[in-house]
């Protein structure tokens, strides 16, 4: 069974990729394993399915470090049980792991069922110079990849200019444009390398391990990884959140907050839904969807990740945006739909009003 690696910097898409595969796998079963950098699961939340026996969550860490390679043999091992009817393991990694150890880890199993599959890189077209520039490293990430897809197209300012430059930087992968993670199944169960391209995966890098169990080596090893640069604030509450406050909070946030993910309960503005929000760098998003049926208690739950940040202080700030006087603001959700975006539907590619916005907001 191979197994295939899903990697790509902070809010690249590989969770929106991931479950355009799960609901357009052709009939093929995908088992995945998502690892989440903080201590809310968010993206396991997210992916379709998270809650039944084909999806294994690893939260509060990066699996290149938090996990050996015995206790990910454990996880393939549920998954590649042939009673489990799975054709095909995804591990999506955290937007901060290291993929070189990741495709380390698989190599090294010794579970008799599971093949490496190859490496899937997914790169944020609209942020990718920003990235690069922040972490070069991004470069070396590209040239392992098997399978490249630049994701964000729609957002890019220049679409040829990015997917030349990655072409420029992968070596021999497929690069494969891409608008909201949608991409043919077929590329990512046919990118499994060659045995030719996996020696090529042999540097000292991929070798670099501790052996002895002393932990030395491992965490000299790991000294580097993208991760040791930032750092997670985990946001719970029970109490819904005032909109306007929250939109003066992710207004003012500072340049170092660059992810911030999870989901929002605005109480009495839209009883009906939920508001997902993704922000990468300077860029917002709010989606509505109806709350889970049966979910209890209704939740806000926010994971921000970034560098030289004051984690402290960002969780008194989220504290302050609780609504202790529900109804006081009644315009307050203005500001929050000025960033839901229009939905565009796969069948017509119309763009249309979102569907599910709250009753004193309905057509604007």
């Amino acid at each position: 069974m191979p197994v295939v690696i899903l990697a790509g910097f902070l809010g690249s898409g590989k969770t929106t990729l991931l479950n355009h595969l799960l609901h357009r796998s052709g009939g093929s079963r995908i088992g995945a394993i998502v690892n989440d950098f903080g201590a809310i699961e968010i993206d396991a939340m997210a992916v379709a399915g998270a809650l039944g026996d084909s999806t294994v969550s690893l939260g509060n860490g990066c699996l290149c470090c938090a996990v050996d390679v015995s206790e990910l043999d454990a996880y393939l091992e549920r998954l590649a049980e042939p009673s489990s009817g799975i054709d095909v393991i995804v591990i999506e990694a955290s937007g901060l792991a290291e993929p070189q150890e990741l495709v380390r880890m698989v190599l090294a199993s010794e579970n008799p069922r599971v093949v490496y599959g190859g490496l899937v890189e997914v790169v944020d077209a609209a942020e990718f110079r920003e990235t690069r520039q922040r972490h070069p490293e991004i470069d070396r990430h590209l040239a392992l990849a098997d399978l490249v897809v630049v994701n964000k197209l729609d957002r890019a300012e220049d679409e040829e200019r990015v997917l030349s430059l990655v072409r420029s930087l992968s070596d021999r992968a497929a690069v494969v444009p891409a608008t909201y993670g949608r991409v043919d199944p077929e590329f990512l169960f046919d990118c499994r390398p060659s045995e030719e391209r996996i020696g090529q995966l042999s540097f000292d890098d991929l070798n670099r391990h501790d052996h002895d169990g002393d932990g030395g080596d491992a965490h000299d090893a790991h000294a580097g990884h993208l991760h040791t640069g930032y750092d997670s604030v985990a946001f719970v509450s029970d109490v819904p959140v005032a909109p306007r406050r929250l939109m003066e909070f992710l207004d003012g946030r500072s340049e170092g907050l660059y992810r911030i993910k999870g989901y929002v309960d605005f109480g009495p503005y839209d009883v009906r839904n939920r508001y997902a929000v993704h922000a990468v760098g300077r860029f917002l998003r709010f989606y509505p969807e109806p709350w889970p049926d049966g979910e209890q208690p209704r939740l806000t739950q926010l994971v921000l990740i970034g560098a030289g940040i004051d984690a402290a202080a960002l969780s008194k700030e989220l504290e302050a945006c609780k609504d202790e006087a529900p109804h006081a603001d009644e315009h307050g959700m203005w500001g929050v739909l000025r960033y839901v975006p229009e939905a565009q539907t796969e069948e017509t590619g119309r763009h249309e009003e979102p569907e599910g916005l709250p009753a004193p907001y309905d057509g604007l």
